[in-house]
């Protein structure tokens, strides 16, 4: 009887992984289609949100998460929110540029909520701060301008993407502190002032962009990373090597948040953790 209640266990947490990524491939498709998938979708990212930080799934994950079926549709999960969180952020830029909207309420309301942050990374008017993975709508490259003055360049892959974030800067009065561009970041003369680098949850190659980094970064230069692994990398791109032959880091666990960070500097062997609840 005990064996029935944790198999039953174990396909009720698949069952959940499956649902959770079928409404986000469906509601995605729809987003063009009616507006009201937009809300849909943005509360079924919230959902994914709290599923990956849920205690109970967190012992779940400890148990069945080296199941070869529970990590493929865990992986697939991480793909659907992925590409949600993409037609999330260009519909709304879209949304926000033409209906000339003002953002500049939104941004000021998540200044407090990041100043603790920004603070104990040293962000502040003389940084210069390279954003790789910023997105369509780049409320957290903004938030960051907004709050400290800092000079920021983002940076990401997909063009449109960079249009978009262009327009929001200008709409929010930002475009002289805030620059958008597709290029390598080895291609970028602003990296050899950068003070801090910032990797996006959802820069999928962060290993290949940290090896790229290592040989252009300033030697004082901080690099923040956003990750998720276990549990959480169902909705953020893993960081599962160990990097303390080669970096200087401090871990930091966020057990109610969605994502954790790591902050490299040049260096080896020096390393310390930390956990915020």
């Amino acid at each position: 009887m005990r064996e029935w209640f944790i198999m039953s266990d174990k396909y009720e947490f698949l069952v959940s992984i499956k649902m959770i990524r079928h409404e986000l491939n469906e509601l995605s498709a729809y987003i063009k289609e009616s507006k009201s998938c937009y809300e849909l979708l943005t509360n079924k990212l919230d959902d994914l949100s709290k599923f990956v930080v849920s205690e109970k799934n967190g012992e779940r994950w400890k148990q069945w998460g080296e199941d070869e079926e529970i990590r493929k549709n865990s992986a697939e999960l991480r793909e659907a929110s992925s590409k949600a969180i993409c037609t999330i952020e260009k519909y709304q830029s879209s949304c926000t540029f033409n209906d000339q909207a003002d953002i500049s309420a939104y941004i000021s309301s998540l200044c407090k909520s990041v100043k603790n942050e920004l603070e104990s990374l040293g962000i502040n008017g003389k940084s210069k701060v390279v954003f790789i993975g910023s997105g369509a709508f780049p409320i957290s490259a903004l938030t960051i301008a907004k709050q400290t003055g800092a000079e920021i360049m983002c940076l990401d892959i997909d063009v449109e993407a960079v249009e978009m974030g262009k327009n929001i800067a200008k709409l929010t009065g930002l475009e002289s502190k805030v620059s958008f561009t597709n290029q390598r970041v080895s291609e970028l003369s602003f990296i050899k002032g950068a003070t801090h680098i910032i990797i996006a949850s959802l820069v999928k190659n962060k290993i290949e962009v940290l090896k790229e980094l290592k040989s252009v970064l300033p030697e004082e230069a901080k690099v923040i990373i956003r990750y998720g692994n276990g549990l959480k990398s169902m909705f953020n791109y893993p960081l599962d090597q160990d990097l303390s032959n080669e970096w200087n880091y401090t871990n930091v666990v966020q057990k109610d948040h969605f994502y954790d960070t790591v902050v490299l500097k040049k260096g080896k062997v020096h390393c310390a953790g930390k956990e915020i609840v």
